[in-house]
């Protein structure tokens, strides 16, 4: 195609956008998805993946994944923005710490044990003469846990110090987890609701959350406020710019930081753009509060831009998926895969049925995060608690401030067998004491005896 100008990116940009638009046109229109709750998104993806190995698109898979790349490091930016001023009917109250706490330790005890499980399972396949990168198995609790952003991020930087495909098996996890998020997470919640343990009954959830589409006349929630006058500026351009200036600001600082590192070690900073950006944009957010000119980052609009990029990495990542590799890395993606699923579930059950208060609210609501997301966590709650009366929606956000010291550092302990060397044994002992850790706070705030722990 001659043209005036490179169409590369955009076309690109408009194949991810057609998906979206399909996977929202399917989820109205088949009940087997909205039965299960599956996001637009992750069926986009799926049609995506299709589409990438039909051969009717001469799309290049790393093309998309910068596409992922950087729809990631933008949600973590815009969450950065955000101000916390909507925290809802429960945001007053005191008694609000052992919900989030509960919550932030068992997402503290779900990563190790992921990264244990993973670990144990390429040293036991070793013996058996199948040889992997030892980092491998730690994929898991990135795309579980974290979700498919970090998986690619993380992996994308595995990949230049010598694990091949890591991007893409990071990639598959991640898709294995939102799967286990909504086909054993809805079932479970649902088994749940049958024996009597939703705290205000269930009812009948509406035809909209049910087709994810909102009917003419229907009630509504705001997207957010104008904070410009249309005059001067559109609000959700100042909005983007504001995403724009710490993406550039972000940028700047790692490339520098990069200057003053060994080559390889500057390499991997970029893997961790997500977590720079989020310091970055949470700095941005003090200046404006101290400048007194903080409402200009509207709340609502600053969550749709989060929701935005959310959408498109989930359609992106999926698509990326090269099956070629997935087929290669079959048993071990498959046997690593499985066993997380079952040990995970069977950890947030056992962990769920010990609370007193909200003990179904919460255990779901953690499931779909230790699985996908936290998005994944709120629509299984939805089911439970359709108008969110239970404060476990506004617990579940509390609960990343608590959960970021253990799983943002086992997020860099992951790299131990590439930054220092470590064998992989000794990787797994040190997830293996981080986990004990988390046992023994738990014992201290009573979440070990069973009904012991309340609100």
């Amino acid at each position: 195609m001659n043209t005036p100008f490179p169409f590369d990116g955009m076309l690109v940009f408009a194949f991810l956008s057609l998906l979206l638009l399909v996977g929202v046109g399917l989820r109205a229109r088949i009940g087997f998805f909205q039965r299960f709750l599956v996001p637009s998104c992750l069926i986009g993806g799926l049609l995506g993946l299709v589409l990438m190995h039909s051969g009717l698109f001469s799309i290049e898979t790393s093309t998309i994944e910068s596409f992922a790349y950087h729809f990631f490091n933008i949600s973590f930016i815009s969450v950065g923005l955000t101000r916390n001023d909507n925290g809802g009917e429960h945001k007053s109250k005191t008694p609000m710490i052992k919900g989030p706490a509960w919550m932030a330790l068992m997402q503290g005890l779900t990563f190790p044990m992921q990264a244990v499980l993973g670990g144990l399972l390429v040293i036991l396949l070793g013996w058996f003469g199948l040889q992997l990168f030892p980092t491998f198995g730690f994929l898991v609790p990135l795309g579980f846990n974290e979700g498919p952003g970090q998986a690619l991020s993380i992996g994308k930087v595995w990949e230049g110090v010598g694990f091949a495909d890591a991007t893409t098996i990071g990639l598959t996890f991640a898709a294995i987890g939102y799967f286990i998020a909504f086909f054993v997470g809805v079932p479970l919640v649902n088994r749940g609701i049958r024996s009597g343990r939703a705290t205000f009954g269930p009812r009948e959830l509406p035809r909209d959350f049910l087709t994810g589409i909102f009917t003419p006349g229907g009630v509504k929630e705001s997207a957010g406020r104008l904070t410009l006058h249309s005059g001067n500026a559109e609000t959700l351009a100042f909005q983007v710019a504001l995403v724009g200036g710490v993406y550039g600001i972000t940028t700047l600082f790692i490339g520098f930081l990069g200057s003053l590192l060994p080559t390889d070690v500057a390499k991997m900073l970029w893997g961790f753009f997500f977590f720079f950006g989020l310091g970055v944009a949470l700095m941005v957010k003090w200046v404006m509060t101290r400048l007194n000119i903080q409402y200009l980052a509207d709340a609502g609009v600053q969550r749709r831009i989060t929701g935005f990029s959310v959408d498109y990495l989930i359609v992106a990542t999926v698509a990326a998926i090269e099956l070629k590799i997935v087929w290669v890395y079959l048993l071990p993606i498959s046997l690593i895969a499985l066993v997380n699923g079952v040990v995970t579930t069977a950890l947030v059950i056992y962990f769920g049925r010990r609370l007193s208060a909200y003990s179904l609210e919460r255990t779901v609501a953690i499931f779909g995060t230790v699985t996908g997301t936290v998005s994944c966590g709120l629509l299984l709650l939805r089911i439970v608690d359709p108008d969110f009366k239970t404060p476990v929606a506004y617990e579940i956000a509390v609960m990343n401030i608590f959960a970021l010291p253990v799983v943002g550092g086992c997020t860099v302990l992951v790299n131990g067998p590439l930054w220092w060397h470590w064998p992989l044994w000794m990787a797994v002992l040190v997830f293996i004491g981080i986990m004990a850790v988390v046992l023994i706070l738990m014992k201290l705030l009573g979440f070990l005896n069973p009904n012991a722990a309340k609100a």
